[in-house]
């Protein structure tokens, strides 16, 4: 089944206090079968929402959303959501916080159980299974939800700012770890980011968004070939292609 994503015409506005709020407008995006697409944009342009329609979270106003051929109008098995703070369950292990998604679907235990520890070795952590989350780090949390949402097998991974908690050196090792697990699983990725460099490093395309009402500005593709390593981070095209996405955030 296909993977591609596709918003035709969105918009989304919704009532305030002070009057009505346009908080995107005209949005027109597809991601391809297995594409990486990630967002730039300021603070309340509306990235995050987006990413909540395309994850059937909210109701669009205006406008189509589909995942190969599919209409979103709710929650789907066939997409999977990490946000900013895993949600990770104080009282349950790091096996068990991974087969959650498992309990709601309803999916048989064996299989579930077999998966959520492949799973767990896909992202580093085969030997933090009877672990709770206090005892782990903040990265390691970060790549037990990302086990957790791979669990169903989802179509469309959609991220937003899994890794703006993050330490430095942490950030640093979840990107190179997520373009592995990418490479390996080939889904079709939304990431929402405010990082240039980090958008750069992982992405087939970058979006940019106005201000609010959200709009795509900008849909640019660095020209750096994969796997990426440290080394891109140096590289004079790599360079090149965070200097020309930040002229949107930059007012001389």
């Amino acid at each position: 089944m296909s993977a591609s994503l596709n918003l035709q015409g969105v918009g989304l506005t919704y009532p305030t206090r002070s009057g009505v709020i346009e908080a995107l407008r005209d949005i027109d995006l597809k991601i391809e079968d297995g594409e990486f697409v990630a967002v730039l944009g300021p603070s309340g342009c509306g990235k995050s929402t987006m990413l909540k329609l395309a994850a059937g979270l909210l109701p669009a106003t205006s406008g189509t959303i589909d995942l190969g051929g599919e209409r979103i109008t709710r929650p789907s098995r066939r997409t999977g959501v990490v946000f900013q703070k895993p949600n990770l369950l104080p009282w349950k292990t790091v096996l068990d916080n991974v087969l959650l998604p498992a309990t709601t679907l309803k999916l048989p235990t064996g299989p579930a159980r077999e998966r959520a520890r492949a799973l767990l070795e896909l992202v580093g952590l085969e030997g933090f299974a009877k672990n709770y989350p206090y005892e782990l780090s903040g990265g390691m949390q970060q790549r037990v939800g990302i086990a957790r949402m791979l669990l169903p097998d989802p179509d469309l991974l959609l991220m937003d700012e899994p890794f703006a908690a993050l330490d430095a050196l942490s950030r640093e090792a979840l990107t190179l770890e997520l373009q592995r697990i990418w490479s390996t699983q080939k889904k079709s990725v939304l990431f929402i980011t405010h990082s240039i460099p980090e958008a750069v490093f992982l992405a087939d395309r970058v979006l940019v968004m106005s201000p609010r009402p959200g709009r795509i500005i900008e849909d640019y593709r660095p020209d750096l070939p994969r796997p990426r390593t440290l080394e891109t981070l140096n590289d004079a095209d790599f360079t090149a292609a965070c200097h020309h996405l930040r002229r949107h955030f930059t007012h001389e």
